[in-house]
């Protein structure tokens, strides 16, 4: 890939609206990205491999657990913080992002909420400084945008219980040591249980052929007789809103993410734009192009106030599911909007190397589908507005 020579659009000015804490969050990882991804994600993307050397570094920018607070090793900031360090991870690469929100707001997260004083202790600060890498077991062969069917189930015996199933598409899966697991018990109630790597009978097998996400770690955990200590139970909380609120968290990173993915298409899009020349003169001159460069930023900037706004909301605790669904919903489908725009400016070198486009693009379809296909965060805005629910 050549050259990162990114610039943010910021069309309204919102840098006025966050505070410095936030801009040196913001700028630090920025700069991680342009010097550290960029120059080498291309090519493992092209080699379908994922740059695991990434992961201290993602530590190192505060991206595991940046809203934890610090006894635990995190970084005590706040969900815009959160926001901005996934926009910019994003900007780099969705895999790379994948791996910091799976981390953070998937097994992080129902740790600090869900989990014991020791369950904490134990496992949080190595999250945090990347020592550990987590998985979250929830989506499974049969059972996607319906978590509530899962199969994956458990019962007592002893001292500990028995875990047995199957969950897919897994970030991290290959590589990390702890998984938050959600399964049923002998009652049918669901619980999240603490898995750990060399555990007898837990396999992560790596999903090969994939054109999404291709520098990204993704697999399979199958669990067959798998013996879990009783202390692994995480006792906070049960049932379905148990692993629905660690979704909401993901999908609120995911929504400012997509902005990342947006910028860097439009930067790109912009600069070429600006420097290609047919018919005697910059295609930026033209009217279609500039047609298409305006609603570019228009977008963007909209997702910009609209993730804004939903961190103030978040940072006060009054964000609901369903606002955090629509911003999930409109942002990835404004960035695959603009990715998609952006490729046909380049026209033939949008789907090279050269350029990100091409790689963003993939991995959208990725995200327009994880943490909530685009078609459910509709029924969840449509059930919200209306009261009355239509997923059956």
């Amino acid at each position: 890939m050549s050259q990162d020579l990114f610039s943010a659009p910021d069309y309204y000015e919102l840098d006025g609206l966050l505070r410095e804490e936030h801009l040196l969050v913001r700028d630090a990882a920025r700069s991680w990205v342009k010097k550290e991804v960029s120059p080498i994600i291309n090519q493992h993307a092209q080699e379908a491999t994922f740059p695991k050397h990434l992961i201290k570094g993602l530590a190192e920018v505060g991206a595991f657990g940046p809203f934890i607070p610090e006894e635990y090793g995190g970084a005590g900031l706040d969900q815009i913080s959160y926001g901005l360090l996934m926009q910019e991870i994003e900007r780099g690469d969705s895999g790379i992002r994948s791996t910091a929100s799976v981390q953070s707001s998937l097994v992080m997260f129902p740790l600090r909420k869900y989990g014991t004083e020791e369950q904490r202790k134990t496992f949080l600060p190595k999250l945090a400084s990347a020592e550990y890498s987590g998985w979250f077991g929830l989506t499974e062969p049969d059972h996607g945008s319906n978590p509530a069917g899962m199969t994956t189930h458990f019962k007592e015996e002893g001292d500990h219980y028995i875990l047995n199933g199957a969950k897919m598409w897994i970030s991290n899966a290959p590589f990390a040591d702890v998984a938050v697991v959600w399964a049923k018990d002998s009652s049918g109630r669901i619980h999240g249980l603490l898995v750990e790597r060399g555990m007898k009978g837990f396999e992560t097998p790596e999903t090969h052929n994939k054109w999404s996400l291709r520098a990204s770690s993704t697999g399979e955990l199958l669990f067959k007789e798998v013996k879990v200590p009783k202390e692994n139970l995480l006792p906070g909380k049960s049932g379905l809103g148990a692993p629905l609120s660690c979704l909401d968290s993901a999908r609120y990173g995911i929504a400012w993410g997509a902005i990342g993915v947006a910028m860097d298409c439009y930067d790109t899009a912009l600069r070429y734009a600006k420097q290609r020349i047919q018919f005697d003169k910059p295609i930026a001159g033209t009217q279609l192009q500039q047609k298409k460069l305006a609603e570019m930023i228009t977008e963007i900037t909209k997702a910009q106030l609209l993730a804004w706004r939903l961190g103030v909301l978040k940072n006060d605790n009054k964000a609901n599911s369903a606002q955090i669904s629509m911003a999930k919903r409109n942002n990835v489908a404004m960035a695959a909007s603009i990715a998609r725009e952006a490729r046909q400016m380049l026209g033939g070198m949008g789907i090279t190397g050269d350029y990100s486009i091409m790689r963003h693009m993939m991995n959208l379809e990725s995200v327009l589908t994880y943490e909530g296909t685009h078609d459910i965060h509709l029924l969840i805005t449509g059930m919200d507005i209306t009261g009355l629910n239509a997923f059956k």
